[in-house]
C-alpha cells in the first residue's frame, strides 16, 4: 500500500479561525471531506448507470486520498477532538451500515483507532454500545486490512483500564467474537493480522479469566453476527489451542514478537486446569504443541553457536515456552512424546540456558561495578534482572521435573550424545541445590551407575551431597 498523501494545512490567507486547535489544519476541508464521506455512502440522487445505494466497492482516487489524509491528520488529538464534535464515528456508523467498499469501511475503522488513543474520546467510542457492537462485527470482516484496523482499535481500547472492562463483558457476551478470532488464527497467512489478533487475545486473557476459561470450553459454532455478509458462512467447531498454534506456526519465521505474543498465550492457558486439559487432552494428547515448543528450544533459541548474551534477548519467549512445557510434563508423563529417551536434547538446552544466564549474571555484576561511584546509595545494582529470574525458577523446575525420570539407559545416552558432562552437571547442580535436592541426588544415584567416575567428581564439588550417599 503507498504511503497517505500528507495532510492539508490552512492557507495563510484564510481566517484565523479556520484552523483546527492549534494545529494548522483547515476546519473547512475537514468538514468538507466529512461532508463529502455522507454522499458517498447516502447519495442524494442515486446514479442510474451504477450498482445499488451503498454498494459501490471502489473509491474514485480523489476521495481516497482525502479521506487518508484525514486518517494522518486524527493521530493529533486537536483533530480527534475536532471529529469527535463533528460526530465523525455517526458517520462512520453509516460507513460501516451501508458501504460495500473494503478500503473505505478500513479507513474509518483506522480513523477511529487514531481517536481511541486519547482518552476522553475512547470513553466516549467505548460506552457507545451501538457503535462497540458494530465495531466487534468488524471481525467478522473478509478483508484483512479492515480486520487488522479492528484489531488495533480493539486492542487500544482494552489498554485504556477505564474502558477496558466495558469491552472484556462486550466480547464475552458477543459469541462471535470467538469465532472470528479462533478462524483469523486457524487460517490467515497475513503475518502482521496474526501478530495483532494475538496481542488483542493475549490482552483479553490476561485481563479476564473467566473469558479465558469461557473460550477453552467454548467449542460449538454459534452464528457469526448479524447479517455479516461478508463473514464465512459457515465456521468449523473450532477449540482455542490448534488455533493458536497454527498462528503461531504462521509467524513463526517473519515475526519473533510476534512468536512472543502466542507463546505467552498458551502460558496464560497453563494457569488453569482447564488450560492445561486443553493442551494435553486434544485429539493428539498434546503432541503437536509439545513438538513446536521442543522444537523452538532445541533447534532455534539460545544454540550453542549464539553468544550468551542471546539468552536477554529472548528471555520471555524462553520463559514463556519452558513454562507451557514444564506443565505439560508434570500432567502427562505417560505420554510418548514426554518419554526421557526422546528428551536428552531438551536436558541440554536447559542446561544450556542456565549456563548463558550465568554468563549474563557475571556480566551485569561487572557493570554494576563500574557505575558503582555513580550510584553509591543504590542497593540493588547487583540484583538479577527481574525476567532472567522468572526464567530461571521455571527452567530449574523443568530440569528437575526431568532429572527424576531419568534412567541409566537414559542417562548414558545423555553421556554419548554430549548433553551430560562434568560442565553441564556441574551448572545444573549449582542452580538446582539446595531447593531441588531430593531431585539432584535422585540423579546423583542413576548416574552413579552410569559413570561412578563421574558421579565422585561431582559429589567433591558438591559436599551437601556426600551426607546423603
Amino acid at each position: 500500500m503507498d504511503r497517505n498523501p500528507s495532510p492539508p494545512c490552512s492557507d495563510a490567507e484564510e481566517e484565523e479561525g479556520d484552523a483546527v486547535g492549534n494545529t494548522v489544519y483547515s476546519k473547512h476541508w475537514l468538514f468538507s471531506v466529512l461532508t463529502r464521506l455522507i454522499e458517498v455512502i447516502a447519495p442524494a440522487e442515486p446514479d442510474p448507470a451504477g450498482s445499488p445505494e451503498g454498494a459501490r466497492t471502489e473509491l474514485d482516487e480523489e476521495m481516497e486520498n482525502d479521506i487518508c489524509k484525514v486518517w494522518d491528520m486524527s493521530m493529533d488529538e486537536d483533530v480527534a477532538l475536532f471529529l469527535q464534535e463533528f460526530n465523525a464515528p455517526d458517520i462512520f456508523m453509516g460507513v460501516f451500515a451501508k458501504s460495500k467498499c473494503p478500503r473505505l469501511t478500513e479507513i474509518c475503522v483506522g480513523i477511529l483507532g487514531n481517536m481511541a488513543c486519547f482518552q476522553d474520546i475512547c470513553m466516549s467510542i467505548s460506552k457507545d454500545e451501538n457503535l462497540g457492537q458494530v465495531l466487534l462485527q468488524r471481525l467478522c470482516d473478509s478483508d484483512s486490512p479492515t480486520l487488522l484496523e479492528t484489531s488495533r482499535l480493539l486492542l487500544t481500547c482494552l489498554s485504556q483500564p477505564e474502558v477496558a472492562n466495558v469491552w472484556v463483558e462486550r466480547i464475552r457476551e458477543n459469541p462471535s467474537v470467538y469465532d472470528c478470532v479462533c478462524f483469523i488464527m486457524s487460517s490467515s497467512t497475513n503475518v502482521e493480522l496474526l501478530v495483532k489478533v494475538g496481542e488483542v487475545v493475549d490482552k483479553l486473557f490476561d485481563l479476564d479469566e473467566e473469558l479465558m476459561l469461557n473460550w477453552i470450553k467454548n467449542g460449538t459454532c454459534h452464528s457469526v453476527g448479524p447479517s455479516a455478509d461478508d463473514s464465512p458462512e459457515e465456521l468449523p467447531d473450532f477449540k482455542i489451542v490448534p488455533c493458536i498454534l497454527e498462528a503461531a506456526k504462521q509467524v513463526r519465521s517473519d515475526n519473533p514478537e510476534g512468536l512472543d505474543v502466542y507463546m505467552h498465550i498458551l502460558q496464560l492457558l497453563t494457569t488453569v486446569d482447564e488450560g492445561i486439559q486443553a493442551i494435553v487432552q486434544a485429539p493428539d494428547g498434546g503432541k503437536e504443541t509439545w513438538s513446536l515448543l521442543y522444537d523452538l528450544v532445541c533447534q532455534e533459541l539460545c544454540q550453542p553457536d549464539d553468544p550468551p548474551i542471546i539468552v536477554q534477548e529472548q528471555k520471555t519467549l524462553l520463559a514463556s515456552i519452558l513454562s507451557v512445557l514444564s506443565a505439560m510434563f508434570a500432567s502427562q508423563t505417560e505420554q510418548e512424546y514426554t518419554r526421557m529417551r526422546k528428551n536428552m536434547p531438551l536436558i541440554g538446552s536447559l542446561i544450556r540456558i542456565l549456563q548463558y544466564m550465568e554468563g549474563c549474571g557475571k556480566r551485569a555484576v561487572d557493570n554494576s561495578k563500574e557505575s558503582e561511584q555513580e550510584e553509591s546509595g543504590r542497593t540493588d545494582v547487583n540484583e538479577e534482572d527481574f525476567h532472567l529470574k522468572i526464567l530461571k525458577d521455571i527452567c530449574c523446575e523443568l530440569l528437575s521435573n526431568m532429572l527424576q525420570e531419568l534412567t541409566k539407559e537414559n542417562t548414558l545416552e545423555g553421556l554419548h550424545q554430549g548433553h551430560l558432562n562434568e560442565q553441564t552437571c556441574s551448572c545444573a547442580f549449582q542452580n538446582l541445590l539446595p531447593l531441588y535436592f531430593a531431585s539432584v541426588e535422585s540423579f546423583l544415584e542413576v548416574l552413579r551407575e552410569a559413570d561412578q567416575t563421574l558421579a565422585d567428581n561431582l559429589e567433591k564439588r558438591f559436599p551437601s551431597l556426600k551426607v546423603h550417599t
